[in-house]
């Protein structure tokens, strides 16, 4: 394994993980052998039948529900699908944005001439994210972020569409933003969900670490 920070277990049960998955972590195995080491490979050291649900970019940290049987994995697998979980994340964005709340309604597809980079395109699916701006910090702006679709890099795109990337994108950031914060200000603070056999609402958060 490398020397990469640990994940943190907040909730455990027979059925399910709650992970805090730390920034620059992979949530599953990627290919090549540098991409091996993982959220999910280092789980299933402890947790065998661990599988993911869902997962998180390399950069953004925060939190991931992990099932621990086939069929916790179908239940909230749907749930994700059927849009019925509730995420919030917190960033910190370049820029005041003028309004105090709003809606990106973009369509996101891949950039095949540039991947992974994703972009704003007619022929993209349908994504979708809500946000409300908690202050100004400087010359940047601290926002909260909903996602109701859940695209590949749909809120840092989002984001950069309103023309406020996030700090620290080494994807989207034009070079100044990039080196303004050691690493992505994009954090998983809350996930909310319906235990898969309980049928209990639950609701975790995470501090944000910047």
């Amino acid at each position: 394994m490398s020397d990469l920070p640990d994940y943190n277990i907040i909730h455990a049960d027979a059925e399910l993980l709650v992970v805090e998955k730390p920034t620059r972590m992979l949530s599953q195995p990627g290919v090549g052998a540098d991409k091996k080491d993982s959220l999910i490979t280092r789980l299933n050291l402890v947790y065998p039948t661990a599988r993911i649900v869902h997962r998180l970019d390399w950069e953004t940290s925060g939190l991931m529900v992990i099932a621990l049987n086939a069929a916790s994995h179908r239940a909230l697998s749907i749930q994700f699908q059927e849009r019925q979980t509730q995420k919030t994340y917190i960033a910190v964005v370049h820029g005041h944005l003028a309004a105090e709340h709003g809606s990106v309604d973009a369509p996101l597809a891949a950039d095949w001439n540039d991947k992974p980079r994703q972009m704003v395109s007619p022929q993209g699916r349908p994504s979708l994210t809500h946000w409300r701006r908690l202050g100004f910090e400087g010359h940047n702006s601290r926002v909260e972020l909903k996602p109701i679709t859940g695209r590949s890099h749909q809120l840092r795109v989002h984001m950069l569409h309103l023309g406020h990337p996030m700090l620290g994108d080494g994807l989207y950031a034009p070079p100044a933003v990039l080196a303004a914060a050691p690493r992505l200000l994009l954090h998983a603070a809350e996930l909310g969900f319906t235990h898969p056999t309980r049928g209990e609402k639950m609701l975790h958060t995470s501090e944000v670490p910047f």
